[in-house]
């Protein structure tokens, strides 16, 4: 979805309290400063309670933003847990021009039914099998996180894995395997995601 100058790339997060997705969102945040644009990344606090539903934001535009709210009607809409389709309206506000971006194993094509007619875009990525392959553990934020910036090219992709790896440097020094575990999900995700 091309953008006008100046106009802002709004995403919004629905996951599970413990599966990062707010971690996902606020490294998203990091990343599109890292490139210069101008961001926010923050999440929707509740009952914080590990399995609870938790709702997060990314605004990313080329200069200042001066709104400062909840996004009500978003481009793109990441959904880490796909139990959430079934008690959470996920589509709500979001825009026909934008795109869907779901944690299934199920095609587009399988989910789409289950969006109370949502006519956008609608992408997919196994994010568990590509968390279990790379990192040999479920953390399903680090491929949804590589999808989202597939499917919305909010940031050039190149600058975001260069950008992602110094992160992960730091934030793992000496930790080699978590480092490359990391590179390879995001990676791999980029490849994989369905869009239909």
């Amino acid at each position: 979805m091309a953008k006008r100058l100046n106009e802002a790339v709004e995403i919004r997060w629905h996951g599970r309290g413990g599966q990062g997705a707010k971690t996902a969102c606020l490294l998203l945040a990091d990343v599109a400063f890292s490139s210069g644009k101008h961001v926010q990344g923050f999440p929707e606090y509740g009952p914080e309670r590990m399995g609870a539903p938790i709702t997060a934001y990314n605004r990313i535009t080329d200069e200042h933003c001066k709104v400062h709210s909840n996004i009500y009607k978003p481009d793109y809409v990441v959904v880490v847990d796909e139990t959430l389709l079934k008690s959470v309206d996920v589509t709500k506000g979001l825009k026909e021009k934008g795109a869907l971006i779901i944690n299934s194993k199920k095609s587009p094509e399988e989910i789409r039914p289950l969006l109370k007619g949502y006519k956008g875009k609608v992408c997919t990525i196994d994010a568990e099998k590509i968390s279990m392959d790379a990192l040999g553990k479920n953390f399903p934020n680090t491929p949804m996180l590589g999808a989202v910036v597939k499917v919305s090219h909010v940031i050039d992709q190149e600058r975001f894995i260069q950008d992602m790896k110094e992160s992960f440097q730091h934030k793992f020094r000496g930790k080699e395997n978590l480092i490359e575990g990391n590179m390879s999900a995001l990676k791999k995700s980029m490849e994989e995601v369905k869009v239909g």
